[in-house]
This record gives C-alpha cells, sequence and structure tokens, in this order.
C-alpha cells in the first residue's frame, strides 16, 4: 500500500487572532470561540474533545471526550474511574485536551493538571444523563476486554430488571474529573500556512502570561 495525501490541502482564510482582540484570561476567549463556533459553524457536538494521558504501558493515548461544563477553574468530563484513562490519570495526573472545529479554522490545545471532582457533583449530574446511559454505565466495565457483544446486552438485560422501577444509584467508580489548565494555545488558521498561535501560561502567582508563538 502506498498512498500519497500530499495533494490534500485547504487554505485557511477566514479569521485572525491578534493579541489586541483577546482578554487577559484564556478561559474567557475560550468561552468566546467555544459559543461563536457553536452558533455560527456546523461541527457536529462542539464540546467533542481529545483526551491524551500517559500510559501505564509509557505510551501517550488520545481519545475523544465530551466536554460536560466549563469554568474559570477548568474543564471537567465524566468517565470510568476504573477505566484505562481512569487508571492513567491516577498514576500521571498531567494531561492534554484539544478541540479541533475544522469549520471555523480553529484549534485550542490545553495542558493541565487533573483532579476528581465532588462525589455530591458526579451525584448531580449522574441523576440529569438519560436512563440508558446511566444503565451503561453499571454494565460496561470499561476497557476490560469482553467475549463478545452479547456480554454487555445480557448485562444490560439483567440491570434493566433489577432496577425497574427504581432509582438507579451512581457507581462509585464512575465520576467527574476536572482539568485545570496551566497552558491554554489558541490556533487560528491563516492564508499560506502562517497561522495564528496565541499562547497563555500560568505562573507561579497564578497570573496568564500570553506570548505569541510562530506558525
Amino acid at each position: 500500500m502506498n498512498t500519497d495525501l500530499g495533494d490534500y490541502r485547504e487554505s485557511y482564510e477566514k479569521q485572525e487572532l491578534l493579541e489586541n482582540n483577546v482578554s487577559d484570561n484564556p478561559m474567557e476567549v475560550f468561552q468566546k470561540w467555544f459559543l461563536e463556533v457553536d452558533e455560527n459553524f456546523d461541527v457536529g457536538e462542539t464540546n467533542a474533545m481529545t483526551l491524551s494521558t500517559l500510559g501505564l504501558d509509557g505510551f501517550p493515548k488520545g481519545r475523544v471526550v465530551l466536554l460536560k461544563k466549563y469554568t474559570y477553574e477548568g474543564f471537567i468530563f465524566y468517565t470510568n474511574y476504573e477505566s484505562e484513562k481512569g487508571r492513567a490519570i491516577a498514576n500521571n495526573p498531567n494531561v492534554c485536551l484539544s478541540f479541533f472545529w475544522p469549520a471555523a479554522e480553529r484549534q485550542i490545545i490545553i495542558k493541565g493538571k487533573v483532579e476528581k471532582i465532588a462525589e455530591n457533583l458526579s451525584d448531580g449530574y449522574f441523576e440529569s444523563r438519560p436512563r440508558g446511559s446511566q444503565l451503561g454505565a453499571l454494565v460496561s466495565h470499561q476497557s476490560e476486554p469482553i467475549e463478545n457483544r452479547d456480554v454487555i446486552e445480557q448485562r444490560l438485560e439483567s440491570l434493566e430488571k433489577e432496577f425497574e422501577g427504581k432509582e438507579i444509584p451512581r457507581p462509585e467508580f464512575w465520576g467527574g474529573f476536572i482539568v485545570k489548565p496551566v497552558e491554554i494555545e489558541f490556533w487560528q488558521g491563516r492564508p499560506n500556512r502562517l497561522h495564528d498561535r496565541l499562547r497563555y501560561q500560568l505562573d507561579e502567582e497564578f497570573n496568564w502570561n500570553l506570548d505569541r508563538l510562530s506558525p
């Protein structure tokens, strides 16, 4: 197999990113970009982000997860704490998040440290999920090998009967993480591959410092 993709090219010309039109706080820039993309571009799930961790095997691994909340403090997502990514985070809390919105020619790369959120917050979000998603959290021993699809279908059927007419409790192994950023880079595509890249870094006094990176 020899497939040449050298002719795959796009010219990025929609917008610009300049220092004089961004906030001193990158979380405010994130909110502005997120809302602009969500309201004006057809990107599917605007909150889809790639979470990269360093695995127990020493290899980095990225996978797409869904952002469920963001605040000045950081970015919150939910998962199985005993999954491959959960175990990787427990071993090394330094992670990277990335958003890529090609329709807007924008990318955001976030370095941060992960912490579990409070149990009552995980409880509240779990209660808001559709019943099928609640059962799904109980059914799946995430990242563990299974013999075939029938295994999880049978587990689901069994749990549907067990909890028929009952409230479904949040399992202890499932809940939220918050990524507290230490660096956020905003990337805006520009013509001739001379893209705009603005990077915010958090210093020891918890102030954000802004610089421009060469494309």
